[in-house]
């Protein structure tokens, strides 16, 4: 179980060590010459960082980039409750990487189509660059499959042996019943109960610090993420009886494929309740009279997305200039609805596929390359001056 952090407290509780007194008759060193050249260079620095714009805050995101090179002291955008755990468990550290790319490849299949692809930046450890400034329906659901994607991870490795610190689920013991009658709860149930308790601990600590509008947002969007793995746990049974009759059964909960918490969530950003936060800033309302309220399960967000239509680096748009596009598809993926109307570029591309394999005795699966030509069709990019000074 985890415990709460202590390290801070135990740095306030700590005595403070007592300075020396300086004898009044010491010496006292004499001020540094500052030359007038050197006071101009360090006002000049001093307004250079006056104008620049603010840096984009870091997240524990970056956690996925680092393979198996997880570094609780090198990891940028941790809070110290965050540092705490990932000094204490390490293990579960690797667990929560291997989420985080998973739930990144998962938010790519699911926008694949779309303008916004949650695309990442190489070697960027915001991840996801200034889009995520932006309160807005994908910040919503980045938030919401992040803690997902913790949730399934941290759960799967406790079944499968990897964490000394969990193992199965303890609670699913004795027996129980459903619609096909009663049976014993046996295997080895996935415990989701570590799971979210970890992902709740790790993933919602930055937000319970700052204590403000989009914190009361983000913390809103990863229950939602939580409850989504919850929500798609199955029961699995064995049966046991003559000639494999179902008259004793032993049964286990079991994590779903991940895709399945994705398609839901997925769902939810398509029903996104936009919200603002009340005058106490502790709970939310509807952002106009008339639109419904939110519930536990609906995603919420504050802002209206950009179009995505063109690069846009203050708010984090990278454009559809380049993007493939499906030229007969009246949907998001549709060269009409992707390019922004701008029009299409049309390519014309040999492909070599294996086909016609066969199998031969013994033991070698022999392929034909087969050559097949396609019109790939792109966005174009936007003829404005300005688009093109931005690039």
């Amino acid at each position: 179980m985890l415990r709460p952090g202590g390290a801070e407290e135990a740095a306030q509780l700590a005595p403070r060590r007592a300075r020396a007194p300086v004898p009044a008759s010491a010496p006292r060193p004499a001020a540094p010459d500052v030359s007038p050249a050197s006071a101009r260079l360090g006002l000049a620095c001093l307004l250079l960082l006056l104008t620049l714009p603010a840096r984009v805050d870091t997240s524990w995101w970056y956690i996925g980039a680092l393979g198996a090179r997880v570094i609780c002291d090198n990891i940028p955008g941790l809070v110290s409750r965050q540092r705490q755990l990932c000094q204490r468990y390490p293990d579960i550290m690797r667990s929560v990487g291997e989420g985080a790319r998973e739930w990144i490849r998962e938010c790519q299949h699911q926008f694949r189509h779309h303008r916004w692809n949650c695309t990442t930046l190489d070697r960027d450890h915001t991840v996801f660059g200034r889009v995520m400034l932006r309160s807005s329906r994908e910040a919503a659901f980045v938030y919401a499959i992040s803690s997902a994607g913790v949730v399934h991870a941290i759960t799967r490795a406790c079944s499968q042996g990897e964490l000394s610190v969990c193992s199965c689920d303890p609670y699913t013991r004795g027996r129980h019943h459903d619609q096909r009658g009663d049976f014993d709860w046996g295997g080895c149930s996935d415990n989701i109960h570590y799971g979210v308790r970890f992902a709740k601990a790790f993933v919602d600590a930055k937000e319970k610090r700052l204590k403000d509008a989009r914190a009361l947002m983000n913390l809103h969007n990863n229950r939602c993420g939580r409850t989504a793995v919850r929500r798609f746990l199955k029961l699995e049974c064995k049966c046991h009886g003559v000639s494999g009759s179902c008259t004793l059964r032993t049964c286990w909960r079991a994590l779903s494929d991940f895709r399945r918490t994705g398609d839901y969530l997925r769902r939810r950003y398509d029903g996104a309740v936009q919200v603002t936060a009340t005058q106490d800033g502790a709970n939310f309302t509807a952002a106009r009279q008339g639109y419904r309220r939110a519930t536990r399960t609906d995603l919420v967000y504050f802002d209206n997305s950009p179009d995505y239509c063109v690069l846009d680096k203050a708010a984090g748009s990278l454009g559809t200039a380049g993007r493939v596009c499906n030229k007969t598809s009246k949907g998001t993926d549709g060269c009409e609805i992707m390019c922004c109307g701008r029009g299409y570029d049309t390519t014309r591309v040999t492909r070599v596929t294996q086909c016609e394999c066969k199998f031969h005795w013994c033991c070698a699966v022999r392929c034909k390359e087969c050559r097949n030509t396609v019109d790939v069709h792109t966005c174009k990019a936007p003829k404005k001056a300005e688009w093109l000074d931005q690039t």
